[in-house]
């Protein structure tokens, strides 16, 4: 009879508390000082904008990034908030441009399809990166599903740099591209709802410094990456 006592305590017990919150058997601790989306992992397809007319990119240039923000509510709601962070970012550029090296000094020509057999041509870059941004959400203390617009600047240092070319005559791989800029900077934007959320970088500067020419003309592109964001607390 004393088991039979416990078990109904402890059944109205747990009904009260289902009746608060019937998600969870126990009660909900609120914060009211809660941050959001601190951690975060983003996949790009990454372009070439603004290069040389025979410059074309070719197959799947990915990129992809991750790292924590730390979130600064800028309201008594804390819907609206400054995002200050840091990052790595991985990316490949799959294009018809050859880098090559001649007793050290880089040079840049165009493949062509049509005279060239090659199975493979781009370049990587390995960045750290400092994201700032503006943040607005729907979000409150016990609500995780929200729409989300974060828009801001990013801020890299490119750490490595290499590019591999593989065909005829001979493979060519290359280890720290000296003319790739070692500063990178543009904008974004990440709008969404709960997990997916569209991402968009836009390079404000050149890829590459102005040593590099082809055709005698400057290599001027800047990269624009395109895809998918997910945040994480």
């Amino acid at each position: 009879m004393k088991n039979l006592f416990i078990a109904i305590i402890c059944f109205l017990g747990l009904t009260s508390v289902n009746a608060q919150d019937n998600s969870s058997p126990f009660p909900q601790v609120i914060d009211s000082l809660y941050r959001e989306d601190q951690f975060y992992l983003g996949i790009t397809y990454n372009l070439l904008n603004n290069k040389p007319n025979e410059v074309k990119q070719n197959g799947f240039s990915s990129g992809f990034n991750f790292g924590f923000i730390r979130d600064m509510p800028i309201n008594k709601r804390r819907n609206k908030s400054i995002g200050v962070g840091l990052g790595l970012s991985f990316n490949s550029y799959n294009q018809n441009l050859q880098i090559s090296s001649n007793q050290n000094k880089l040079g840049y020509s165009i493949l062509d399809n049509d005279e060239i057999n090659y199975s493979k041509n781009k370049f990587y870059t390995s960045v750290i990166e400092i994201p700032i941004e503006f943040r607005w959400r729907t979000s409150t203390a016990t609500e995780y599903s929200f729409w989300r617009i974060y828009t801001g600047v990013k801020l890299g240092y490119v750490f490595n740099s290499s590019s591999k070319y593989e065909g005829e005559p001979d493979n060519i791989y290359l280890k720290d591209v000296n003319s790739i800029n070692s500063l990178q900077y543009g904008l974004t934007l990440s709008a969404g709802y709960n997990t997916w959320n569209f991402h968009l970088y836009y390079g404000l500067n050149s890829l590459f410094d102005d040593t590099a020419f082809v055709n005698t003309h400057q290599i001027n592109s800047n990269a624009v990456k395109i895809g998918l964001m997910f945040y994480i607390l």
